[in-house]
């Protein structure tokens, strides 16, 4: 890999109801989010994508497969890009997963099975090193807000924040292979002493 293009999902139906999802296949994009989708195969148009991944998540294939419709790129489903598991948050209201968010560490796994953000930035390290790896020179991932928001820190040699910044539906973000292995090394590093930059407490 030489190159990576990032995008979030497009706007999704558990946008539209403001509430998490996690368990695939989970549902799709909104009327809205179908627009977005084809306005980011615009937007990219003019590059030479060799191939495409998503997350087992509905919403993330459906934007791959508009914004790449009519060109032969492969497209593959890599579960390391998943969003968080969400535990038994999963289907309910977002402001009620930022709430305990926000009052807990990093090593805090999500109730009822669900995964920590120490486990997700791990895992994300792991996906960018699955990247890497890849013989094609430019791909296109399609994923989820926290893992994207770990990675576009972390690309610039940032920890992770508990309270996260917004990623922009459907909208491209290029990074270099020197940015992508920035972010993965950042991310392990993180990881063996997690603490967000943003609160007082670790894991």
């Amino acid at each position: 890999m030489k190159s990576l293009i990032l995008a979030r999902h497009a706007h999704a139906e558990s946008n539209a109801a403001a509430s998490v999802s996690s368990t695939p296949p989970g549902g799709g994009l909104s009327d809205e989010g179908r627009e977005e989708a084809r306005l980011l195969g615009s937007l990219l148009a003019s590059e030479s994508i060799d191939v495409g991944f998503s997350s087992r998540l509905l919403r993330t294939q459906q934007t791959l497969d508009v914004a790449l419709a009519g060109r032969s790129v492969p497209r593959i489903v890599e579960p390391l890009l998943d969003e968080i598991g969400f535990g038994s948050f999963d289907g309910g209201s977002l402001s009620a997963y930022r709430q305990w968010a926000w009052e807990h560490g990093p090593e805090a796994p999500c109730p009822g099975g669900g995964e920590s953000r120490t486990a997700a930035a791990l895992r994300i390290a792991d996906a960018l090193s699955t990247l890497l790896a890849r013989p094609e020179d430019q791909l296109l991932v399609v994923s989820h807000a926290l893992p994207l928001r770990y990675v576009i820190d972390a690309s610039d040699g940032r920890f992770p924040a508990a309270r996260l910044e917004q990623v922009p539906h459907a909208t491209p973000i290029r990074l270099d292979r020197d940015a992508v292995s920035r972010a993965a090394e950042t991310l392990r590093i993180w990881a063996e002493a997690p603490r967000f930059v943003d609160t007082p407490f670790g894991g």
